[in-house]
């Protein structure tokens, strides 16, 4: 059964009849050429025989640096009753870009495919190439180190199009041709692999006019392959007469790509109208052949209607029985591609992977889309220990460094993903349940934190992670949380463990004293000797508490004291790009730690009023910086780079210098003697004016002060003018007490009245008297919005001066 071709949109991948297949796009790469950005790598066949790690100026950026770890699924854990543990696989296979435009670091985009569901896969296929760009597509290292980080195999694409997507039959023999008794290509993909620290390569040959010669080859050069070490998925297209011929099943002129005892490859991807007796046939001649049916990948194709894709479950995974086949999911990040931003995004994968009710052990629902947590039980990679996460789920509006925010504006980085719970969201209650969600307003590190808000009228206990932890008699258990006021945190860590894995103990959190992050570090010594199988959360109150909200922004369990990391050395910048005279990008290079385990390097850039800005981070050795803006007319400007260990300790910071060059542009305070407008004023002569006359000196009464409920100070600055720093001198700057300095802000920008407001810079936990804040904004209307006025719960707000600095 064939169905018509879908459009070809530049840029995306189309399925064309029963085919997988990727359309051609019009993107070209651009050659590094000092402190460019850098891509994934894609080739055409006989440019990956001519590539070479050391003279590619990007390799270095596109290599993981974080293993595939081992991970565990313990039956009695399950969330779903009717899921399977140990039968069917999932494999996903996943555009993030266009072949030519993946990043290989991340960007400064929060609207991205940050997935957070991989307990549920074991395979992930980085989908692409096209008769344009390159064939060969390698997966870039964030994608890599977030899939290893939890267990999960990647493959980079081989794929050959069909004629009318410009498919050439010569770039199928390119591929194939030998050397002697060797296969070139073979070799380069087995390189390109171990390089860049990944395990194999899904092969998706749909060019006609092969051969049974050529088929063999194929098979030949699979196997010569997987003896280099690398791991292959067929897709079913090509027949062993060479022919494309879409089997739907596995079969007599196909079987042959699969191979028995000795396998050709290690796993295919049967194509989209499989049938309930197909499947089983195919599953019976797998294991006629001595292989397993779970090495076959059902494909099933999402791209267009996501959860709403007819699906026959039932011939794949059978209620009550076992699952007949693996499966294979084409292009399930339409939970992206068809969202209207990053939270909508979020509700469709949770929609997708869990289920209707989000609650991956109540997937009833009218629907036939049930969730796959319905037929797969949940794996994890939380068996070893130091085991630190902070919720980071990969992308954010802001970046937070050890509950200060370092950055305000959006991006994404896989590599900062920590592992995600592997329970989204089992919460049992008699009473009212909490709602547990991923809260991307605040975090401790990254972008996100966990929330547990609602009303609090019988014990709730939340499931979190299942792990295989050993307890030693050092063993600690940290957490960091927030709560609203300072008080009673109504909550305890509950953890199970092997001997009575569903049986939760709990130890108490206190109470907080203040309203900012604090941590507790649990002793876990009088359990030395047991394992720890889930790790959750408990809260209760002797009285109903109507509305209660509480974060948790970190959870660790680690031995002994918190280890550090040597810190790296020979920071280098490698190349920079002058993008204006005002911003630039930068290639940097460093010597790894040579003492402690790394989990990962934060990059900074020091401020001229001391503070940081964060830059970015990454597990290698390498980073590419999109974006150092020049504060005001500095002439340089300080990169440092540190190294955070597995168990989250710092390390000192290497240093390195960048000189700005050229005349900084010429900018001035467009604030200054503006008319100014206040939700309120303390006195008449704390008036919003004083916010904006140039003086700092003028005693206690040359500030703005309120103490109205919402509090704000807006500038008119008379037309729109670019704007490149607001700076904000805050009480202790006008000789007040620091404890009164402004804790949290924002400030927000509009070119016109009629317009709504835009959020240019957001700040929390601030505690300098003086904060320099770098934008590149335009805007005629700017505004303070306040919090957290104080330290110490004093409710005024004390703004000294309100500038806003461009041209």
């Amino acid at each position: 059964m064939r169905r018509l071709l879908l459009s070809l949109l530049a840029g995306a991948t189309v399925v064309a009849g029963s085919t997988l297949t990727a359309a051609p796009t019009v993107a070209a790469a651009t050659e590094a050429v000092d402190g460019s950005q850098p891509y994934a790598s894609y080739w055409f066949p006989d440019e990956l025989l001519d590539w070479d790690p050391e003279a590619d100026p990007d390799a270095r950026f596109n290599r993981s640096m974080v293993p595939l770890q081992p991970r565990a699924t313990d039956p009695a854990l399950k969330a779903n009753p009717n899921a399977r543990a140990g039968e069917g696989r999932v494999a996903s296979l996943v555009s993030f870009a266009p072949t030519s435009d993946n990043p290989s670091q991340g960007s400064l985009d929060e609207d991205y495919y940050a997935f957070g569901h991989w307990q549920y896969i074991d395979t992930l296929v980085f989908w692409g190439g096209s008769a344009v760009e390159g064939l060969i597509l390698a997966p870039n290292p964030t994608v890599i180190d977030a899939a290893h980080r939890n267990g999960v195999k990647v493959y980079g694409t081989v794929f050959f199009p069909p004629v009318a997507y410009g498919g050439k039959l010569e770039w199928v023999h390119d591929f194939v041709r030998k050397s002697g008794s060797t296969y070139p290509v073979a070799d380069k993909l087995a390189e390109v692999a171990q390089y860049y620290g990944f395990e194999g390569w899904f092969i998706n040959q749909e060019t006609t006019g092969g051969d049974a010669a050529l088929a063999t080859e194929l098979r030949n050069l699979m196997t010569y392959g997987r003896n280099k070490g690398v791991e292959f998925m067929w897709y079913d297209a090509m027949t062993e007469s060479g022919a494309i011929s879409w089997q739907n099943a596995l079969t007599t002129a196909n079987d042959s790509f699969l191979g028995g005892p000795t396998p050709v490859s290690d796993s295919m991807f049967l194509n989209f109208w499989w049938s309930t007796g197909g499947l089983a046939s195919s599953r019976d001649r797998a294991e006629s052949l001595g292989r397993s049916g779970y090495d076959l990948y059902s494909g099933i194709d999402t791209e267009a209607n996501g959860y709403q894709t007819n699906v026959n479950w039932d011939a794949l995974f059978p209620a009550g029985e076992s699952h007949v086949t693996s499966l294979g999911i084409y292009r399930p990040e339409w939970t992206w591609t068809s969202s209207s931003g990053p939270a909508d995004f979020r509700a469709r994968d949770s929609r997708y992977w869990v289920g209707a009710n989000g609650d991956p052990s109540n997937t009833t629902t009218s629907s036939p889309w049930k969730g796959l947590a319905t037929y797969v039980a949940e794996s994890t990679p939380v068996t070893q220990k130091p085991f630190v996460t902070s919720f980071n789920a990969g992308q954010g509006s802001a970046y937070h460094v050890a509950g200060k925010q370092v950055r305000t504006g959006g991006w994404n980085n896989l590599s900062m993903q920590d592992v995600p719970p592997t329970y989204q969201w089992v919460v049992s209650s008699t009473g009212t349940k909490l709602t547990p969600s991923l809260d991307f307003t605040d975090a401790y590190e990254g972008g996100s934190t966990l929330r547990l808000n609602g009303r609090l009228d019988a014990a709730n206990t939340v499931r979190l992670y299942q792990t295989d932890l050993p307890v030693a008699a050092d063993t600690k258990l940290s957490t960091v949380v927030k709560t609203p006021a300072a008080g009673a945190t109504h909550l305890s860590v509950a953890v199970a463990f092997t001997d009575a894995p569903n049986t939760f103990t709990t130890l108490d959190l206190g109470s907080t004293s203040g309203t900012g992050w604090e941590r507790r570090v649990l002793d876990l010594s009088a359990y030395a000797g047991k394992t720890i199988a889930q790790i959750g959360l408990r809260a209760s109150a002797s009285a109903v508490v109507p509305s209660y909200d509480i974060k948790v922004g970190q959870l660790a369990v680690y031995d002994g004291a918190v280890d550090t990391a040597a810190a790296p050395t020979g920071l280098t910048v490698l190349g920079s790009t002058d993008v204006s005279a005002t911003r630039k990008t930068l290639r940097l290079g460093w010597t790894p730690s040579a003492s402690g385990s790394v989990h990962h390097y934060d990059v900074f850039r020091r401020n001229p009023d001391g503070s940081r800005t964060h830059l970015g981070a990454t597990p290698n050795d390498v980073y590419f910086v999109p974006q150092l803006d020049r504060v005001g007319a500095e002439t340089s400007a300080v990169i440092e780079v540190e190294a955070v260990s597995t168990e989250y300790g710092r390390s000192t910071a290497a240093t390195t210098t960048v000189t700005w060059s050229g005349t900084p542009p010429t900018t001035t305070n467009l604030a200054l003697d503006r008319p100014a407008t206040a939700s309120g004023q303390c006195t008449a002569a704390e008036g919003p004016a004083k916010a904006v006359n140039g003086s700092v000196s003028g005693g206690n009464s040359d500030k703005w002060c309120t103490t109205t409920a919402d509090q704000w100070l807006e500038v008119d600055l008379g037309s729109v003018r670019s704007l490149d720093r607001f700076v904000v001198a805050h009480a202790a700057a006008g000789g007040e007490s620091a404890s009164w300095n402004t804790r949290d802000f924002t400030i927000e920008v509009r070119s016109a009245a009629s317009d709504p407001w835009t959020t240019a810079v957001t700040v929390t936990d601030n505690t300098a008297e003086l904060t320099t804040h770098s934008v590149n904004v335009s805007a005629r209307y700017v505004r303070l919005v306040v919090d957290t006025p104080t330290q110490d719960g004093d409710p005024a707000t004390r703004i000294y001066e309100f500038e806003a600095w461009g041209e």
